[in-house]
């Protein structure tokens, strides 16, 4: 068979595995509980309005580590809404054992290293394929709230100077901020809301994001209401680093470009342009010689 008709097949095997796990996973147990509790009222179910959750097949399957694995993967990556950590592992699953039943189809027609070689080659990708996604999600979701954190600090810095606590400079700029950073600063907000300790909030809003300057900033206000120092000069003086931290990172990438470009322009660049000016010269050379 063709190598089209190969990645043909493995595009079919996503979509119908895409598919399948809308259909049978769906929302997940637990979701479903506590919606039927709230419509319930205060009450709940019979017995404490506990809500047992049993397993999916899938995260029993997956085990412990792996399942602790993706669900950080998913904590990076904003945990998208249409996909929890039992959507995501029986899709998972599902792609892997079609992938692995193509695999053997394209084996059997065609036994040779090259088969075996695609087939393994398939199954691999197909099974890392969405810690792979979450985990360009998360990079990219760190890299804008990275770039977002310097006009934050000036908001909040501002808001400080003119008269506002830091709880309502948070709130007043989460509110009135877009993106990575904004939506973040929002849940926890909502954490605290909710009673959660501040620096519990704090922190797991440092772990979600994973950026070392954020976390820096959090240590820096934990360790001022700790020992009573004015957060006005530990937002002016975070903001004023982080100012200079994006702009030693734009200068750092700015300096990458030229040994970026070197292999790009080896490979591609060069060979044309030793066609171009050799071919005069060998079709004169082959003509002197020849007459």
């Amino acid at each position: 068979m063709p190598s089209i008709v190969y990645v043909g097949l493995a595009f079919l095997v996503l979509g119908t595995a895409y598919l399948l796990g809308l259909l049978l996973v769906g929302e997940g147990r637990v979701r479903r509980g506590v919606r039927a509790n709230l419509q319930r009222g205060m009450a709940g179910r019979s017995g404490g309005g506990r809500v047992v959750a049993v397993p999916a097949l899938g995260l029993k399957l997956a085990g412990t580590r792996a399942a602790g694995n993706l669900d950080k993967l998913l904590m990076h990556a904003g945990r998208p809404a249409a996909w929890p950590l039992e959507r995501v592992i029986s899709l998972k699953m599902m792609s892997t054992l079609i992938m692995i039943a193509l695999a053997l189809l394209i084996v059997r027609n065609n036994p040779s290293l090259g088969s075996i070689g695609l087939g393994a080659f398939l199954i691999a990708f197909v099974f890392f394929l969405p810690e792979l996604l979450l985990w360009n999600t998360g990079i990219k979701r760190r890299e804008t709230a990275q770039l977002e954190l310097p006009d934050v600090l000036d908001q909040m810095s501002i808001a400080v100077e003119a008269g506002l606590g830091f709880d309502a400079a948070l709130v007043r700029v989460a509110r009135n901020g877009r993106g990575v950073l904004a939506t973040e600063l929002i849940r926890t907000l909502q954490d605290i809301q909710l009673g959660q300790q501040r620096r519990v909030a704090y922190q797991a809003l440092a772990d979600r994001l994973a950026v070392p300057e954020l976390r820096r900033f959090i240590r820096s206000v934990i360790q001022a209401e700790e020992h009573g120092i004015a957060l006005s000069e530990v937002l002016h003086t975070q903001a004023k680093e982080q100012r200079v931290a994006r702009r030693q990172r734009a200068e750092h990438k700015a300096m990458e470009i030229p040994v970026k470009v070197v292999f790009p322009l080896v490979l591609f660049l060069m060979p044309a342009l030793m066609i171009v000016i050799m071919t005069p010269a060998a079709i004169s050379i082959i003509e002197a010689f020849s007459g």
